[in-house]
């Protein structure tokens, strides 16, 4: 395959209602596989959408060296999608069925373009993303969410397109599909940009691109040689400040001393007049206002240089943004039963985790849990849907008896602030997409007393998964809640684990070994940065 790149010159993006997205983003990405990392809401997935001609940029440009093949993260919300769809071959397939059916209309042909073996080729690259035997006829809405990705990613690796970007590739996948996925990432050709929060698949990059506070930065090597930088830049940044806030007291301590020996002096030479002439009196008087106004100059330009130095090497230290959760308390007895299913019954505030491979209908199990008990049960679905597209972050989180001054208030927890609550949902990334449900869900009055979350670490950074953790491990509802994060999982401190088998059968089991559980009392574990 020939070299191909990506080359963005002075890229911006300015929304409808006036709010900056990015701007002056110059920067290539060449051939060779790129993780693009950064905090929710940083723009990543704005910037692929850019990439891949989604939308057009305000200013400057985007340069492609060949056809872009492009994985959204909302892919999984287009459920009337088919196999064939996702996998970019739905006009071929409809062509080819047709000439064999005898239609030999020239349209038909050209569709097809000599693709004679299509169906074959499809069948051969859903078997490798682990999807053998899926008929191209099946809609997205009849698979699971890991099925779906794997099929979107198995149509970019069938459409060879020299550049790929893959937004959040692992949402929803189990750990087979993961390793699947990287084995199908280490063998990949051309240029491929990807934007997650998996350490385990950013570690597979040749390099890594950061998005920063509107700034897009070129590491080479993967995500732990970017950390390894990222801490010494910060290491270095706080020995700065340590030196420059020193120097600020050395500053001010220099003129409370240069301001006592200038009273001292203005007293001696009040003493010193005597029988002195007027006029060498003032003269005298003058030359000391001239010389100690000069001295407070110098001092004060010294102090103002200072404490420039401190501004300086403060607005290198990062004070990176999380969402803070603080969940209502329901109030919910241990003896109340608050959902049952295939025999498992959730009784006050526990907490279980249903796990299980991808497709084995887990997402199916916990919809039926929330139509069965939906008054008092909180539902965060896996697709993210049920939001209306048109309307603003606030219009959706919008509750009856809550003024828009509290709401605002409670979203910029969730990082909306300011004008970001008008933007229509329709605009958001995933990341955002996902705070969006949860402050509706979280924000609910009265409170649920039974949170059901499907993959609920989906698009968020870590530092967002420890302030959700924070968050369910005070939670006095109960929780139902399906994750193949066994990490996270483990956090939450489990108290029934249940695993679902092909075929639907559920079983009680130990923490898998992935868990690294905790007792529901201690802290979180420190997060990481993609």
């Amino acid at each position: 395959m020939s070299s191909s790149s990506i080359v963005l010159t002075d890229l911006g993006l300015t929304w409808p209602d006036g709010s900056v997205a990015l701007s002056g983003i110059t920067a290539a990405f060449t051939s060779g596989r790129t993780g693009l990392v950064g905090l929710n809401g940083a723009g990543k997935s704005t910037l692929l959408t850019l990439i891949a001609g989604i939308i057009e940029p305000t200013t400057g440009g985007v340069q492609t060296s060949g056809e872009v093949g492009y994985l959204p993260q909302a892919v999984v919300l287009e459920t009337g999608a088919t196999v064939a769809q996702l996998l970019g071959i739905r006009e071929a397939v409809d062509a080819l069925r047709a000439i064999e059916g005898g239609d030999a209309s020239e349209i038909n042909f050209e569709r097809l373009a000599d693709r004679w073996d299509i169906e074959q080729a499809a069948a051969e690259a859903l078997r490798d993303a682990g999807l053998d035997g899926l008929d191209l006829d099946r809609t997205v809405g009849t698979l699971s969410g890991g099925e779906t990705m794997l099929a979107a990613i198995a149509g970019l690796r069938l459409g060879r397109a020299p550049i790929v970007l893959l937004d959040e590739p692992t949402n929803n996948l189990d750990p087979d599909a993961r390793e699947r996925l990287a084995e199908l990432v280490r063998g990949w050709r051309g240029t491929l940009v990807v934007v997650s929060h998996d350490v385990r698949l950013l570690e597979l990059m040749d390099d890594t691109a950061e998005l920063y506070d509107g700034r897009l930065r070129m590491f080479g090597g993967p995500y732990s040689a970017y950390l390894e930088r990222l801490e010494q830049e910060q290491a270095a940044a706080r020995q700065g400040e340590r030196t420059a806030e020193q120097a600020v007291r050395v500053e001010r301590r220099q003129r409370a001393e240069a301001e006592t020996r200038l009273a001292r002096s203005s007293r001696s030479g009040q003493k010193d007049r005597g029988s002195m002439p007027k006029i060498l009196l003032n003269q005298r008087k003058s030359n000391a206002q001239v010389s100690a106004g000069r001295l407070r100059g110098e001092l004060d330009d010294r102090l103002g240089e200072a404490r420039a130095a401190v501004d300086a090497a403060q607005s290198r230290l990062r004070d990176d943004a999380s969402i803070h959760v603080d969940l209502p308390d329901p109030a919910v007895p241990s003896s109340r039963r608050l959902a049952e299913f295939r025999g498992v019954v959730i009784r006050g505030p526990e907490r279980v985790a249903l796990i299980g491979p991808n497709g084995v209908g887990k997402t199916t199990m916990l919809e039926s849990v929330v139509r069965e008990g939906r008054d008092h049960i909180g539902y965060l679905p896996q697709r993210l849907d049920g939001l209306d597209e048109t309307a603003t972050v606030l219009e959706n989180v919008s509750r009856g008896g809550t003024t828009d001054g509290e709401l605002r208030n409670r979203l910029a927890r969730f990082l909306f602030r300011g004008d970001s609550v008008d933007r229509p949902v329709g605009t958001l990334s995933g990341g955002e997409r996902f705070r969006v449900v949860l402050a509706r869900l979280l924000l609910a009055d009265p409170p649920p007393q039974l949170l059901v979350l499907d993959e609920p670490t989906n698009n968020l950074d870590p530092q967002s998964v420890g302030q959700l953790v924070d968050a369910l491990r005070g939670y006095r509802g109960a929780i139902l809640v399906v994750s193949h994060d066994l990490p996270f999982l483990g956090r939450l401190g489990i108290d029934t684990w249940l695993a679902m088998r092909r075929g639907g059968a559920i079983e009680r089991v130990d923490a898998p070994p992935g868990a690294v559980t905790a007792g529901r009392s201690s802290p979180s574990a420190p997060a990481g940065r993609p």
